[in-house]
């Protein structure tokens, strides 16, 4: 089986490098979820300010995406990912020193944009210097940093909880100095003779914005956007607000909100280990089928009983457990696959940016719509994953056998073996 092939200590280590746009993306949204309070009474925000603060990070980590990705063929990938992870260490650390919230805004903006121009870009760099056989568990391991960038934030802000600005202040440093270790270690990277990219750094010429409107880029781009952002509602809806909604819905203390959010944490990362191992096996796909019927039933398990804690429980077990086989880290593996290797920087910025800009969009109305009604709220997320699952199954019987000889190897980076 060509999963079980070994992958040199080189390889992981640019997907680790790469991965660090997952893990600083992460780590940005739920810092600033985790501080927000701390702020809002640090430097006397008001309610709009805060929402503002919200609502950027997610506008601006779309508008990266967008901006970022077509950037990075354009003007070479290795430029632009170097670039971005320093403007983003530049930002961090603006947020972790502001002294009043509008310098916090004005960090909040340079940071999320860069994070969002270095999740397409580093997924791009990283599958152009895997082989075909590597690829799929090289790319996926960039959600185990995903994960645990999640995992930090929500660690740091609960052992900090009583130190006020000053655990504030620590939780952001962390992404800031982490940016700045990967940005060093980046410059480490060496371009290789690859013929998309000359010697300046530059992509070539024949690399156009009219090559991704053909059939062979709009078609996978296309279902590719569809699963993400049909998933992502849902996703998006339970990882910023699952504590609210198990608060206001399921009427459960503040405290037994958050443990059963911290407990589900160790089972995503193993699981997205697992992931990992069997992303370059026939085993990826097969699994996806039942992850997706179990993630689909996790749902209706919550629609109907219109989210009551026994409910809810028995939904974050199905969730955590079919999640990491049926969810983001499909996308990114399948993205890279299905994409044509000169325009996917492009490409999947435009189906990051416009999910992440639906996510904005749909996170706004959430709480009122849960206010309103859960069971509207839980059936319209359990439709979004339904589709997200015939989407699935399309990419998985259609595109990736098309794209299987289609797709060439790049060897966009040289990582030095010392």
């Amino acid at each position: 089986m060509a999963g079980t092939r070994p992958i040199p200590r080189p390889l992981w280590k640019a997907a680790a490098l790469s991965g660090m746009a997952s893990y600083l993306d992460a780590g940005l949204i739920v810092s600033i979820s985790v501080n927000l309070a701390v702020y809002r009474d640090s430097y006397g925000m008001g309610v709009w300010m805060a929402g503002a603060i919200s609502a950027i990070v997610t506008g601006c980590i779309a508008v990266g995406s967008l901006v970022g990705g077509r950037l990075a063929d354009l003007f070479g990938r290795r430029r632009v990912y170097n670039w971005d992870i320093f403007c983003f260490a530049i930002g961090a650390l603006v947020i972790t020193f502001a002294p009043d919230d509008i310098t916090l805004l004005a960090g909040v903006l340079v940071a999320g944009l860069a994070a969002g121009a270095d999740l397409p870009t580093s997924l791009a760099v990283v599958s152009d210097a895997a082989p075909s056989w590597a690829r799929g568990r090289l790319v996926a391991f960039t959600q185990v940093m995903w994960m645990l960038g999640i995992t930090v934030a929500i660690f740091l802000g609960f052992a900090l909880s009583t130190t006020g600005m000053t655990g504030a202040r620590l939780i952001t440093g962390q992404l800031a100095l982490a940016a700045l270790v990967t940005w060093a270690m980046r410059s480490r990277l060496k371009p290789a003779d690859a013929p998309s990219e000359t010697d300046t750094g530059t992509v070539a010429e024949s690399i156009s914005l009219k090559g991704v409107w053909t059939r062979a880029a709009m078609l996978p781009m296309a279902a590719t956007f569809v699963f993400y952002v049909t998933w992502g509602l849902g996703a998006n809806t339970f990882g910023q607000f699952g504590t609210y909604l198990l608060v206001t819905v399921s009427d459960a203390s503040q405290s037994l909100a958050t443990g059963i959010n911290l407990a589900f944490i160790p089972i995503g990362v193993l699981l997205t280990f697992a992931f990992v191992r069997v992303a370059d096996s026939p085993w990826r796909d097969r699994l996806f089928h039942v992850a997706a019927v179990v993630q689909i039933l996790a749902f209706v398990i919550a629609s109907l009983t219109a989210g009551a804690l026994a409910g809810m429980l028995v939904f974050f077990v199905l969730y955590q457990l079919s999640n990491p086989f049926a969810g983001e880290a499909n996308y990114k593996v399948w993205s890279q696959l299905t994409l044509p290797a000169d325009t996917r920087g492009t490409t999947q910025g435009l189906t990051y940016a416009l999910s992440r800009g639906v996510f904005a969009v749909a996170a706004f109305f959430t709480p009122a719509l849960a206010d309103h009604s859960p069971s509207v709220l839980l059936w319209t997320i359990t439709a979004c994953m339904t589709a997200a699952a015939f989407a699935g199954v399309f990419i998985i019987r259609v595109l990736v056998p098309r794209s299987a000889n289609t797709v060439p190897d790049r060897a966009g980076l040289r990582v030095p073996s010392t």
